[in-house]
């Protein structure tokens, strides 16, 4: 039996992830995972794909924009505290602030994150990085 566990969000982040946001852990059961992740004023995410895991991702504070591709299916979606979305297995995608504070939200991944090599850099998105 697993342990229930109750934590806090850090103020300094745990790891940068492959599309260069921060990311704070925040716990992980055998199916999912949730991470808080902040994109600073002014910043740009790399685009990328995954290559197994599908994500939910809930905006908190700070607004922005993200861009999702799929085969000849493509948008920018303005966001801001209150909006949640999806992003499937396989989507290209590509996020930025626009705001003047930290675009913050929570990202429910399934299966839990594996790694670092869960991410493919792609070659182009929306945005210049």
């Amino acid at each position: 039996m697993r342990l229930f566990e109750t934590g806090n969000v850090s103020d300094d982040y745990d790891a940068l992830a492959p599309d260069g946001s921060e990311i704070r852990l925040l716990h992980q059961v055998d199916g999912a995972s949730v991470v808080h992740c902040t994109l600073p004023v002014g910043a740009v995410s790399i685009p990328v794909k995954h290559r197994s895991v599908e994500e939910i991702w809930y905006f908190l504070a700070g607004q922005g924009q993200v861009w999702r591709a799929q085969a000849d299916r493509e948008d920018v979606l303005d966001v801001r505290p209150g909006i949640s979305l999806t992003i499937p297995l396989g989507t290209h995608f590509q996020f930025r602030n626009a705001g003047d504070v930290p675009l913050e939200f929570l990202i429910a991944t399934t299966p839990p994150w594996p790694g670092e090599d869960e991410a493919i850099l792609l070659d182009a998105g929306r945005w210049l990085v």
